[in-house]
């Protein structure tokens, strides 16, 4: 097998995988949270940020979204309390997300699913194959560890 083919099989192979993955996560927080996997991230970017807030733009840059797809996707989120909008007293440019209370206490207890789904999906490759697949699949986001 050539090297091009190689990496293009494991590209398609990588993307299969967060398919099916995706799938897995989206229908567990689903049923048992009422969310999907997507707002489970932007739930946890703004849990683990400082003061449980971030710029829009910025929470944008942790999920690899445009800033217009961000605000797509904490609209709804907002309608059900478990964000809010903040606006910079400085700049009114600058929009700011801010995790309520309820959206803290929801990504906390559906952190358990996402772990149980990931540990399931995870069976049979060791602590240190998984810690390699982890180190390659953030050199392929261009994000530090």
């Amino acid at each position: 097998m050539s090297t091009d083919t190689l990496t293009t099989e494991f590209c398609l192979r990588l993307s299969r995988a967060w398919a099916t993955l995706s799938r897995r996560l989206d229908s567990a927080l689903g049923s048992h949270h009422g969310i999907s996997f997507s707002d489970y991230q932007l739930l946890l970017q703004l849990h683990r940020a400082p003061g449980g807030r971030l710029r829009r733009v910025d929470l944008a840059e942790k999920l690899g979204l445009t800033a217009s797809g961000v605000t797509r996707s904490l609209l709804p989120l907002e309608k059900i309390g478990l964000v809010t909008r903040q606006s910079d007293p400085r700049d009114a440019r600058v929009g700011y997300a801010l995790i309520t209370p309820t959206g803290s206490e929801l990504v906390t207890n559906a952190t358990v699913v996402v772990d149980n789904v990931s540990r399931n999906a995870l069976v049979g490759p060791g602590r240190d194959r998984i810690e390699a697949a982890s180190s390659l699949m953030a050199q392929l986001a261009g994000v530090s560890q």
